[in-house]
């Protein structure tokens, strides 16, 4: 699974740091998301999908 942000669409509100903050970063000169790992482990998907699931500005996606 492939994990990605797109930066168009972010608009800084962190949600997915809170559901996985082990898989993203946040850059504050730029106030978008930072994707840490992109290949998430079978235990990190879980907390991927929490992250695309309730990210505002639908900026996350998870793909095979």
């Amino acid at each position: 699974m492939k994990l990605a942000a797109d930066l168009g669409l972010c608009q800084g509100h962190q949600e997915c740091l809170a559901e996985a903050p082990e898989l993203f970063g946040f850059d504050e000169d730029s106030y978008q998301v930072v994707v840490r790992v992109p290949e998430p482990s079978e235990q990190q998907l879980p907390a991927a999908r929490a992250a695309v699931k309730y990210c505002p500005a639908f900026a996350l996606t998870l793909e095979d």
